[in-house]
């Protein structure tokens, strides 16, 4: 979404950890999704070279777009006419798990993916492993081209993991995000015992 927000919504957010904006037609700060449940837990403010617009990096609970779509930048302008867009999801991935979410609906004969998660969890654990296992001997010895393409059905699998399980994959980028301070060693130990 895009608001507008002064010094005191910003330093309300930073000490919140919420998203919180000033209304300019009512005059107050709000915090995203206070009335209607669909708030963003804010992880990190960005800010441009010219310290003139920031970015709220962090999780949304529910969808952040008035409309009820996930985010309120959903559609793609196409050809000559400016105000012609076409709602699409805004990257490769974020399709792909359109995708994948929507072949939930289909018939398993009409879809490999629909019979992968009519199989249920030991299946798609199952594939995951077989591809993860083809990439590996991929990037041992065989062509890049071998490489990617080992790299891609892994990737699918796993979205169809996740998505099996109704995680969506900003939980995972959030989770690479927040390992980037962090030394894999460090991050490592820190897991619990299982």
């Amino acid at each position: 979404m895009f608001a507008f927000a002064t010094s005191q919504a910003v330093r309300t957010t930073l000490d919140t950890g919420r998203a919180t904006f000033w209304s300019r037609s009512r005059g107050e700060l709000w915090q995203k999704g206070r009335t209607s449940g669909n708030e963003v837990k804010v992880e990190r403010v960005l800010v441009d070279c010219d310290s003139d617009c920031l970015v709220y990096s962090g999780e949304p609970h529910g969808n952040s777009c008035h409309t009820g779509a996930p985010s309120c930048f959903f559609q793609k302008l196409e050809g000559e006419d400016l105000t012609q867009a076409s709602e699409r999801p805004q990257t490769l991935l974020a399709t792909l798990e359109a995708v994948l979410e929507a072949r939930k609906a289909s018939t398993a004969s009409a879809s490999y993916t629909k019979s992968l998660y009519e199989k249920g969890a030991a299946a798609i654990g199952a594939k995951i492993l077989e591809e993860a296992a083809e990439l590996a001997r991929a990037i041992e010895g065989e062509s890049d081209h071998r490489v990617v393409s080992e790299a891609a059905d892994t990737l699918y699998h796993v979205l169809v993991g996740l998505r099996s399980r109704a995680i969506p994959l900003r939980r995972v980028l959030a989770e690479l995000a927040r390992r980037l301070t962090t030394s894999g060693h460090e991050e490592k130990a820190s897991r619990p015992k299982s």
